[in-house]
């Protein structure tokens, strides 16, 4: 292992393998920065679409979430292609997924064309979701594979601050979203950059091997042997153990199907409702629609509402420090604490969040707050978002990626990411109906599914810190 070997049987040093393996999950993490970027720029586009297809809030409304749909499509057809066709050919397929929706945004003749390269688009971040977290787990070393796991989450956070960025920039260029740039309106150049990201993401791909699981699965041993020794740093008398330890834990050589998941209780292996659980609880908290009135909160404490980009780096900021502490303690403390550690913060600030907003007075996307209160509110909310980065954001997708039987993973972790983006559309569909039932009410809410998510864990989640994927049953 990395840990403790010497590279002796590859000619390099322990902190050389380590380097490579960095570099390796890095690459495959690009997936998870446009994951980040994409799912974050149509923000800065919304209003500026609506206006250039003069179109109900309804329909622009579907548009923006038809990514979702997509996200859920995409994470369900991942496991079967990577189990087909390997890890790195399903990064490419996304990559240039990820760049045709990029220019089809940029260029639409109508909002039912922009829907489908949404759409597209959509599909290319459910992949990604799948692949980048599997293949880090599946090439990193078990000391190490907590904190490489992480910087999937790492690069989702850094996908949205980018975003923004580029958002602000181009609409700072143009004088607005509406604005023009050359032949094209800020808003087109905003939907239209992420061709950037994509190419280099497709060029990363082309550099990193495939993993040595996949290639032990297809009978190419001698790949795979090859690969264990650089990114591991072992003898070869251990690499080949390594090999029948995968061997073993595969079980069999056809390909996981869904059919591979069922049986216990309820259906299904008790280990993939487990992960379909990590997944639904990690999106029913509200993650996403926590700051729908951040701007509402800022004012309350002051800030102009015109200062749009302090809002959205602010909550960046929390997100990207939150990771770092993530990606700081995995390894040390473990998967299982971060998380209870998480539930219990994300349910306090929650609870708080809703005291504040039963204070408010709401009007459609506008929540007026006393000025104390709505101090309570953004303190509550920002915790809130630091409590999650540093727990269930990162822990779910390391969790993800190393926690299902090497013979069902890539099946089962579509089928739980899957339930991820469908639990993030459900959530994303709801709040504005329940906004308008009860604000305080739709907080406590989701401070209840925290609570719940502390149990979840408690009870049902298996420490994974340390152990070889092999081990994982």
């Amino acid at each position: 292992m990395v840990a403790g070997g010497t590279g002796q049987g590859t000619g390099h040093t322990a902190q050389e393998n380590l380097a490579y393996v960095v570099l390796i999950a890095g690459a495959a993490a690009m997936g998870g920065f446009l994951f980040g970027y994409d799912t974050s720029v149509i923000n800065g586009a919304v209003d500026a679409v609506q206006d250039h297809f003069e179109v109900s809030s309804l329909l622009v409304g579907f548009t923006v979430s038809s990514a979702l749909l997509g996200s859920a499509l995409g994470a369900w057809i991942a496991g079967g292609l990577a189990d087909r066709h390997g890890r790195i050919r399903v990064m490419q397929l996304a990559a240039i997924m990820f760049a045709v929706s990029a220019v089809g945004s940029a260029l639409p003749f109508t909002v039912w064309d922009l829907t489908a390269w949404r759409l597209l688009g959509g599909v290319a971040i459910g992949i990604a979701s799948v692949i980048a977290p599997t293949y880090i787990a599946e090439i990193a070393p078990a000391a190490y594979r907590g904190r490489l796991g992480s910087m999937q989450q790492l690069a989702i956070v850094l996908g949205i601050a980018a975003s923004q960025l580029v958002n602000y920039a181009i609409a700072a260029a143009a004088g607005g979203a509406r604005g023009e740039l050359g032949p094209l309106e800020a808003w087109q150049w905003m939907l239209g950059v992420e061709l950037a990201p994509a190419l280099l993401y497709l060029l990363l791909t082309l550099t990193i091997p495939e993993s040595p699981r996949f290639l032990v699965r297809t009978g190419r041993v001698g790949r795979a042997r090859r690969i264990l020794a650089r990114v591991e740093g072992a003898d070869p008398s251990t690499v080949d153990e390594r090999i029948e330890e995968i061997r073993s834990a595969l079980g069999s050589e056809r390909r996981p199907t869904l059919r591979d998941l069922t049986g216990g209780r309820f259906g299904l292996l008790p280990i993939v409702w487990v992960g379909m659980g990590l997944s639904a609880f990690q999106q029913l908290v509200g993650i996403n629609v926590i700051f729908y009135y951040s701007a509402s909160l800022w004012q309350s404490v002051g800030i102009e509402e015109s200062d749009s980009l302090l809002l959205s780096l602010f909550t960046s900021i929390v997100n990207i420090v939150g990771t770092f502490v993530a990606i700081a303690l995995v390894d040390r403390v473990g998967r299982k604490p971060l998380l209870l550690v998480g539930s219990g913060g994300m349910t306090v600030a929650l609870a708080v969040a809703a005291v504040a907003f039963s204070r408010a007075t709401v009007v459609g996307d506008s929540a007026e707050l006393p000025p104390g209160w709505g101090l309570v509110a953004l303190v509550a909310a920002s915790s809130f978002v630091l409590f999650f980065s540093l727990s269930w954001g990162v822990m779910v997708w390391v969790l993800l990626g190393e926690m299902f039987p090497l013979r069902i993973r890539a099946a089962a972790m579509a089928v739980a990411t899957a339930t991820q983006w469908i639990a993030n559309w459900l959530v994303t569909v709801t709040f504005p109906s329940l906004r308008d039932w009860n604000l305080a009410g739709t907080y406590v809410m989701y401070a209840v599914f925290a609570a719940l998510s502390f149990v979840f864990v408690y009870r049902w989640v298996r420490e994974t810190k340390g152990r070889k994927l092999e081990e994982m049953g």
